[in-house]
């Protein structure tokens, strides 16, 4: 499950989970666990929220954070 976060049109940053990457077909997107990007509530949801649906159409675009697993890169160097 990818964490994103996502720009919506005259809104803070949204950090969340997604569970595939949007299509260009796709009128909304859902996302699991909303919340800003430094991990407080976001003021216009519920606190009990834990799932939101919006339509891709209020969107500016969309980050794709790196995996934990992916961020730890190992390379070896000869001298």
């Amino acid at each position: 499950m990818p964490s994103v976060i996502i720009h919506l049109n005259n809104e803070d940053p949204v950090l969340g989970e997604i569970d595939a990457l949007p299509s260009p077909t796709d009128y909304l997107i859902i996302v699991k666990n909303p919340r800003k990007r430094d991990g407080k509530d976001l003021h216009y949801i519920e606190a009990n929220v834990t799932t939101v649906i919006w339509p891709v159409s209020r969107i500016n675009f969309i980050e794709v954070l790196p995996a934990a697993e992916e961020e730890e890169v190992i390379s070896f160097v000869r001298e």
